[in-house]
């Protein structure tokens, strides 16, 4: 019998999405077509049940990988603030077999269905970014699943949501390992190929077969000056001797290992095909990839538990920088160096395809063209090379990525990555996050709202020192070396962003989730020198897995407090200088004002919008809280 006889026929997911009263979304990938029925209960009673064939888009992207997304809309709205079931009867070499029976880890004790509630008032919300699968420490996401085996069958308590604020994947910073066990899947599920232009390499068989493809994937590029400023930015990794040493040079370059990469990261069905060792990597590298491989297999143990809380939950991404590519769009010269050339165009645009089919589509279905299903369609079982870059051209013209849903408060999820605010003065300088057009949209859409959540993946109010340091590293041409992408590093978007906060007929309420940094921490802003400021929360969650340099979040914390605390006069030299920002400090840690470790933020929310708990769950299993400051 071979490998793909006794493959799963789930092989990740399914994972629950857009779920509203009148929408419920479920992304799964499956061994072989999906031919299933999806019913929904309220305790015994049968509320609905569908032949998917009606409410199914499916992608073929191998010979044995189907993307499949069911998109249900119930001809009544579904019940709200109650305890719901769901199944999926699936048709199995002509058996039908439900969840349970394919996924046995996937059922919570003494239930025999994945369950979840509809909340169209948030009072709950888990929330957090950054999820590197070879960084040293367990992986947060693990708490999720205790948080919701602790509150079955319990509506008032279960979260509304999980909120994935960027860097699902690190496409850019892969380990040794974990690429060895890509390319297995690749081969394993027959992943879809594709011809390269612009490299060393012509297709993905020869790259597979590289001498360079693990840890000197730099070597691709033709050794011409002109791939030198290329090779540095896309493998080498940046040069940021301040903000971490991590490289770049097993980076992600076609689809199929972008498709295999999600597989890998969210399920544990593909894990027991993989067999990791070090006959593809010469000794130079032999000892790195010994020490990632621990990190591997111990990420990949707890992936049952991270399947399974995925499976119960309403579950909303946007990407941020490593879903595609390190400083993705950091300048106006980053962009028109890396779009100009066919090979880095083309990873960033297979990374951005992958962003869409396991993340993206999911959030909300109705935003993106029928025709780019069609065409995917198409492409198995190797692109065309003139139709690949044409669907390339078209991610990377999409325009709405962003997203929000009809909740209580209403949800507004930006992207602050594809729509840009160049630098007029230099293609060097840092972009603003979202051009003034955008702004302008978004401020239009938060008119008349008592109160909103605000999901930004690049924290609106950070730390100041540290956007102090990348103003000076700007200043000398050196933006990219300190990722120099803080919505004040660009004076357009900084003063659109504020004047928004200023606006009388924006919320009163405002809670700005966000991720990026590898620390947490939560502000209170409130605008200077008014009566009627609006409340605004900043509440920061990173990573997953992932976690700042210690010493050197010790000495930035400490020396923030110092020239940036709340009644230093420096403020008045910021472009925040209209805005008291008051920090909170993490119990328990009352020397500090961050929080260094992975974990996933809770924040809990009174009727108004209003949070009453601002908490983060940590990996290894602690609660801190970032009570409210009485002091000030």
């Amino acid at each position: 019998m071979t490998p793909t006889d006794s493959l799963p026929f789930i092989i990740a997911g399914p994972i629950l999405r857009r779920v509203q009263p009148d929408q419920m979304v479920i992304w799964l990938v499956t061994s072989s077509p999906l031919n299933a029925d999806l019913s929904i209960f309220e305790g015994q009673k049968t509320l609905i049940q569908v032949d998917c064939a009606n409410c199914l888009e499916a992608v073929q992207v191998g010979t044995h990988a189907y993307v499949n997304l069911i998109n249900f809309r119930p001809g009544q709205n579904l019940p709200v603030d109650t305890w719901l079931n769901y199944e999926l009867s699936c048709d199995v070499k002509g058996q039908k077999q439900n969840l349970q029976q394919l996924l046995p880890h996937l059922i919570y004790s003494g239930e025999g269905r994945p369950g979840f509630v509809i909340k169209t008032k948030i009072d709950q919300i888990l929330h957090g970014s950054c999820r590197k699968p070879h960084h040293v420490g367990p992986d947060a996401l693990l708490q999720v699943d205790k948080v919701l085996a602790e509150s079955c069958n319990q509506p008032q308590s279960r979260p509304a949501l999980l909120m994935m604020t960027g860097d699902q994947i690190y496409a850019d910073d892969v380990a040794g390992p974990m690429l060895s066990a890509i390319h297995q899947v690749v081969q394993l599920l027959g992943l879809t190929s594709e011809q390269l232009e612009g490299a060393t390499v012509s297709d993905c068989k020869t790259l597979y077969q590289h001498s360079d493809c693990y840890y000197q994937r730099e070597n691709l590029l033709p050794q011409t000056q002109d791939n030198r400023e290329l090779r540095d930015r896309f493998f080498a990794g940046a040069r940021k001797p301040i903000f971490t040493a991590d490289t770049a040079h097993n980076h992600l370059i076609t689809f199929a290992e972008v498709m295999a990469m999600y597989l890998l990261v969210w399920s544990p069905q593909l894990w027991s095909f993989i067999h990791l060792g070090i006959q593809d990597v010469d000794d130079e590298h032999a000892d790195r990839y010994l020490d990632e491989q621990k990190q591997i297999e111990s990420f990949a143990k707890g992936l049952d538990k991270v399947q399974r809380s995925l499976a119960h939950i309403p579950v909303y991404m946007i990407f941020d920088d490593h879903d595609v590519t390190d400083d993705w769009n950091l300048t106006r010269g980053w962009e028109e160096a890396a779009y100009s050339h066919p090979f880095s165009r083309r990873i960033i645009g297979n990374a951005l395809m992958g962003y869409w089919l396991c993340q993206g589509w999911g959030n909300a279905p109705e935003s993106f063209p029928t025709e780019w299903q069609k065409r995917l369609k198409e492409f198995y079982p190797e692109f065309d090379l003139q139709e690949h870059d044409e669907m390339i051209t078209a991610l990377l013209e999409f325009e709405h990525w962003h997203y929000s849903l009809p909740t209580q408060p209403k949800m507004v999820v930006l992207d602050t990555r594809t729509q840009r605010w160049w630098s007029e003065s230099s293609g060097a300088k840092p972009s603003g996050l979202m051009d003034w057009e955008v702004l302008s949209d978004m401020q239009t859409e938060l008119m008349g709202e008592p109160s909103v959540i605000m999901v930004s993946p690049a924290p609106i109010f950070g730390m100041k020192l540290i956007e102090t340091v990348q103003r000076v590293f700007t200043f000398f041409g050196h933006a990219l070396t300190v990722d120099a992408e803080n919505w004040m590093a660009h004076k357009g978007s900084a003063n659109v962003i504020l004047n928004i906060f200023r606006h009388r007929k924006t919320p009163q309420n405002f809670v700005i989730l966000s991720g990026d940094v590898h620390f947490s921490f939560a502000y209170d802003v409130k605008l200077r020198f008014r009566k009627n400021s609006p409340d605004i929360w900043q509440i920061t969650c990173s990573g997953f897995k992932n976690e700042f340099p210690e010493k050197l979040l010790s000495v930035f914390d400490r020396l923030n407090r110092w020239l940036y605390g709340v009644k230093s006069p420096l403020n008045f030299l910021t472009k925040r200088r209209s805005m008291k920002i008051i920090p909170r400090i993490p119990k328990g840690f009352e020397e500090q004002r961050s929080l260094n470790s992975s974990g996933v933020g809770r924040v809990l929310l009174d009727e108004n919008g209003k949070p009453e708990k601002i908490s983060v769950l940590t990996a290894q299993g602690q609660e801190i809280e970032f009570p409210e400051r009485t002091d000030l």
